[in-house]
């Protein structure tokens, strides 16, 4: 079996738009016989919980295969899951400083998809820098989409932390890659998956 690990981004959800369009083309495969399972849980606000979910959720499974897809702050999950477990791992736009990039998120947030709110703590900052990860090993197994585009992030940071990684920098885009379904048969290609 291969799991399909997806980590939404800060306030985002699996509601997220390239969470359903990576999910759609999941089931189309299954529905083809692929033997395939999917995980992109909703991720509570303490980076440390949601780090304890899914690490516990993974090592629960049986897998022969697992790749991991993170946007923004969820990249930056997602390197830290991979230098954990071993897997391949698809980074969209992803955080690489977040802890000094939600510093001023602290407080009472609504969540983009819902009207549901809930509370970004100071201690969550910390919880961050706990799972920072200096330098990735095995950089062959990692695949970065930066958009130069994009107006939350910096893409040359993104280029800068992961070197030596496949990368797909887009000229202009945006945060939220909204030409993901024209990139999603790369990204399933290098977690040797292919669309129906």
């Amino acid at each position: 079996m291969h799991l399909i690990v997806y980590l939404h981004g800060f306030r985002s959800s699996p509601f997220s738009m390239k969470a359903k369009i990576t999910h759609r083309a999941i089931l189309g495969m299954k529905g083809q016989g692929v033997d395939l399972e999917w995980y992109c849980p909703q991720l509570p606000p303490s980076p440390k919980e949601a780090m304890a979910m899914v690490s516990q959720y993974i090592k629960e499974q049986v897998f022969d295969e697992l790749s991991i897809i993170g946007s923004s702050l969820g990249g930056y999950y997602a390197t830290y899951l991979a230098e954990k477990f071993t897997s391949k791992v698809t980074l969209l736009n992803p955080a690489i400083e977040p802890a000094r990039d939600l510093e001023g998120y602290i407080g009472d947030l609504k969540a983009w998809h819902s009207d549901e709110a809930f509370h970004f703590k100071p201690e969550h900052i910390q919880e961050l820098n706990d799972l920072y990860v200096q330098q990735i090993t095995s950089p062959e197994r990692y695949y970065l989409i930066a958009a130069k585009g994009d107006e939350v992030l910096d893409w040359q940071e993104m280029v800068a932390k992961y070197t030596h990684t496949k990368q797909l920098v887009l000229e202009g885009g945006d945060h939220a890659i909204s030409n993901y379904l024209e990139l999603l048969p790369t990204v399933l290609a290098f977690h040797d998956l292919k669309a129906v």
